[in-house]
């Protein structure tokens, strides 16, 4: 037989006891009617959730330690096959694949699909660091190790903590917040500054670093002129290649 308990205090937090809806927010129903309580989810609260974050960053952390010269790629998930950027993350991936440097990229189409894919036909490490959304959970084919995540920012993380080089295509709102932290991390030197920050197209960034230097640095002094040389411009993918074989691995710590 269920037992039930007094109808008067605060509801009990044992998902064995049964509980008069009285506990409930069912106000027309009779006292005396019994249903199972129902404990909410750690994921419902907010208390509960660094756990989660906790694991997935240490997670995280022992899936990186495991890889070896790193190169970070960012850029569209909307960009398609045949398209000029397509082909040029293609051409990085395969040539960062091919001389054994890891590519990461967060796992999904368009660049990223790209730059896997190129590692993956190199014979290279393709390294996918997806994120969990609610209609567009994707992880491209060319994946060969690849890790999901349910936060954002631990993904962020995850992406530009142990890479020796950054790499942006164009891209839209996620690409320009991934570029706009690592630029910042880079500016306070949370991450050294010897690591090349490369935008690849000079067509797509070319307005965006005239306004940031005129807006930001000229008209308000928001920054300094000499952060805009953080970042290196290029258009193909062996200029970036170029620079990224000058780098040496970066330690993981």
């Amino acid at each position: 037989m269920p037992r039930t308990i007094p109808t008067t205090g605060p509801a009990p937090h044992d998902p064995t006891v049964v509980v008069p809806v009285k506990y409930l927010a069912d106000g027309g129903a009779a006292a005396n009617v019994v249903v199972p309580f129902q404990a909410q989810s750690f994921t419902e609260n907010a208390n509960w959730r660094v756990f989660r974050m906790m694991a997935e960053t240490i997670e995280g952390f022992e899936f990186l330690s495991k890889l070896h010269n790193e190169v970070s790629i960012f850029g569209s998930a909307r960009t398609r096959p045949g398209h000029e950027q397509y082909k040029n993350a293609r051409k990085l991936g395969f040539l960062l694949g091919k001389n054994g440097y890891t590519v990461i990229t967060g796992g999904g189409p368009g660049i990223m699909e790209a730059a896997n894919r190129g590692a993956f036909q190199a014979g290279g490490v393709s390294v996918g660091l997806d994120i969990e959304l609610a209609h567009e959970q994707r992880r491209n084919k060319y994946v060969t190790r690849g890790m999901g995540f349910h936060y954002f920012f631990t993904r962020k993380v995850m992406l530009s903590i142990s890479a020796q080089a950054y790499i942006f295509f164009p891209g839209g709102f996620g690409t320009i917040d991934e570029m706009s932290e690592m630029l910042c991390l880079i500016q306070t030197q949370k991450i050294p500054n010897n690591i090349p920050f490369i935008l690849v197209g000079k067509t797509f960034w070319k307005p965006f670093l005239r306004w940031m230097k005129q807006a930001m640095a000229v008209d308000d002094n928001y920054i300094n002129e000499e952060d805009m040389n953080i970042m290196h411009v290029v258009d193909t993918a062996e200029e970036a290649f170029e620079i990224i074989k000058t780098t040496k691995e970066r330690p993981f710590n």
